[in-house]
């Protein structure tokens, strides 16, 4: 009788992975269909549009892409990329910026390979700094889910999403972009700050670098690491010329091991009056550090 009940259990389990599987495969083959029938009814001139797009390799568009690839009106131009919308072929990334939906995609909102070119479109001019060049130059093993962009736009949000992309965005004025490198992502070209800058951006603003005790990792790595360079580091602080910056980089430096009196001494000829807080966002409490004009509010392992 036992033996029965087993069979009998068993045949009922196969069963039940059965048709939980026909379902599924009819739930994507439904989905698959209506996307298909969504993208379907493209007219000639909205075709050589979309071929003209995605021949171009962006990765984003605009109204005046449409303008110069069809010699129409801006107005027209609008209203062409609203019908695309309409039918699934692109997307929306922000207010007037649009994706192209790749061909075979089974959903009108693919997620996206690449955020970085993402970002080098909608933030331009810009660069990737913070936690994601910390990512790129290997001086943080920290995972984060979202792309840190400093941009020369100012921006209604620090952080928006983007064709489900999380962006942190900070907006500084554009004479202030420099020390970056290219990276090439196929056929897009990102610019990321490099080891030094990064250090410079994430010493103004921790948030920049996953938060004050993230950031002081981060720091760490860096003059542990063959991307330290002490002077050019200076250089980029003089010409960044934020005196809080160079409290937090003469303490941070001095603290971990560099004993240079001419580097220091140049670090300390460019503080800012009055006394500021290692971490900005963090309590108006610690011990004070008066060569520094640093309140030491965020406990630093040097280690």
């Amino acid at each position: 009788m036992s033996s029965v009940n087993d069979n009998t259990c068993h045949q009922l389990h196969l069963c039940y992975n059965y048709v939980l599987s026909t379902l599924s495969d009819r739930s994507c083959s439904f989905t698959q269909m209506e996307h298909q029938n969504k993208m379907a009814g493209l007219s000639s001139i909205e075709r050589q549009l979309i071929d003209a797009l995605v021949a171009s390799e962006k990765p984003v568009f605009t109204a005046n892409d449409v303008v110069a690839a069809r010699k129409v009106s801006r107005p027209t131009a609008n209203q062409i990329l609203a019908r695309l919308r309409r039918k699934g072929w692109v997307r929306q990334a922000k207010r007037g910026m649009y994706m192209p939906v790749p061909l075979g995609s089974s959903t009108p909102e693919p997620a996206i390979e690449d955020s970085w070119p993402l970002a080098a479109n909608a933030f331009a001019p810009c660069y990737v700094s913070g936690w994601s060049a910390a990512e790129h130059w290997d001086l943080t093993e920290q995972i984060f889910n979202a792309v840190c962009v400093v941009t020369a736009h100012s921006q209604r949000k620090a952080e928006q999403i983007l064709a489900g992309v999380t962006f942190r965005t900070r907006s500084i004025a554009k004479d202030r972009i420099f020390g970056t490198k290219t990276v090439w992502l196929k056929s897009q070209r990102v610019d990321v700050a490099d080891p030094h800058r990064l250090i410079i951006d994430i010493l103004d603003d921790p948030s920049l670098g996953g938060g004050s005790r993230q950031s002081l990792d981060i720091v760490t790595a860096y003059w542990k690491s063959k991307h330290a360079d002490p002077a050019l580091l200076l250089e980029y602080a003089v010409r960044f010329d934020r005196g809080t910056v160079f409290k937090r980089l003469g303490y941070t430096a001095e603290r971990l091991g560099i004993t240079d009196h001419t580097w220091l001494d140049e670090c300390r000829s460019h503080m800012s009056a009055g006394m500021s807080r290692l971490d900005p966002a963090g309590p108006d409490r610690g011990p004070l550090v008066t060569r520094w004009r640093l309140r030491v509010n965020v406990p630093f392992d040097e280690t």
